[in-house]
């Protein structure tokens, strides 16, 4: 039995609709409050199982005849009150996994994050699997969060466990939502005039699903892979946004200082309003870092040809307009 847990997540959710698509069965875990996507919905080879990651009981019965697990389960936010969630989802409820995996003798494929990477060597250009996360104590509590949680699997790696581990960078898709990646569409569709310098890989979630799958059913073991189609700067990714929308395209650079203030006015607004502030200071942070990353290792493991990011960007516009 395959096991998929935050399956009704981005990610999640794509996993299983590939591996129902080979005709596989998969028992797929949500939370009480989760809803079905449409991508899922009236699919009679997912067995919806409600799970508490952090509930070892839960996850016992789960395990039950279990051989593959894709653990796609994570909080993401960058907001600080949420700390204390990010590490028990993250930390807490990744140790549980690897935990039920070790006693059922499960394979487990991890999604981890290229927040959980370190930067590039000094007089390298690209972010690669080798580069290793050092101490901060400035670090953001979700980049915190991956990187222990990517640590609790090193360590069942250690006691025996059969594991992969994927590092994606932002994934993209027309199934995100007005959350996470999908943020950045919906606000270029509502006109927001700014850009930054900043840089990231982007990958479509089709792509990322399809690397777990081959990774899993490959012979591969204690090893991670950066999973990245291409890297983009904001301003480049927020202008193919605009065209494939039909809006004008980000014209004004947001410097350092202007996201400074945005943040703190941010947060006082969030303090009279009792809504999450938009923006903090680690998502203003994030737009402003340069990272580049190095997707070769993970091509020659598993052959993939990525998507390119400006076909995925016209693709979300199409279905978003």
């Amino acid at each position: 039995m395959i096991l998929v847990t935050g399956a009704t997540g981005f990610l999640g959710a794509e996993v299983v609709h590939q591996l129902t698509k080979q005709g596989l069965s998969v028992r797929a875990t949500r939370r009480e409050s989760s809803q079905i996507p449409a991508l899922l919905q009236h699919n009679s080879l997912i067995d919806w199982q409600l799970a508490d990651l952090n509930d070892v009981a839960d996850l016992e019965d789960i395990f039950a005849g279990v051989t593959r697990v894709y653990h796609c389960a994570a909080l993401v936010s960058f907001r600080p009150a949420d700390k204390d969630k990010l590490y028990r989802t993250n930390i807490e409820g990744t140790a549980n996994i690897v935990n039920q995996c070790l006693l059922s003798g499960a394979r487990l494929v991890h999604v981890s994050s290229v927040a959980a990477l370190g930067d590039a060597r000094r007089g390298e250009e690209l972010i690669t699997e080798n580069d290793h996360r050092e101490y901060d104590p400035k670090a953001h509590a979700y980049g915190v969060s991956k990187y222990e949680g990517e640590m609790e699997v090193w360590r069942g790696i250690n006691e025996g466990l059969d594991a992969v581990i994927v590092n994606p960078s932002v994934i993209i898709g027309a199934n995100a939502g007005a959350g996470g990646s999908g943020a950045i569409f919906k606000m270029v569709k509502d006109g927001f005039p700014y850009f930054t310098r900043g840089v990231s890989g982007f990958v479509d979630v089709g792509d990322v699903a399809d690397v777990m799958i081959r990774l899993m059913n490959s012979q591969i073991s204690a090893e991670r892979f950066i999973v990245s189609s291409e890297n983009y700067s904001y301003e480049t990714l927020l202008s193919l946004a605009a065209e494939g929308l039909g809006v004008k395209a980000p014209s004004r650079e947001a410097k350092p200082w202007m996201l400074g203030l945005a943040w703190r006015f941010a947060g006082i607004f969030s303090l009279f309003s009792g809504k999450p502030a938009g923006l903090t200071k680690d998502t203003a942070k994030s737009s402003l870092q340069v990272s580049r990353y190095n997707n070769e290792k993970v091509i020659q493991a598993t052959h993939i040809k990525f998507k390119p990011v400006a076909e995925s960007i016209a693709q979300i516009c199409r279905i978003l307009r």
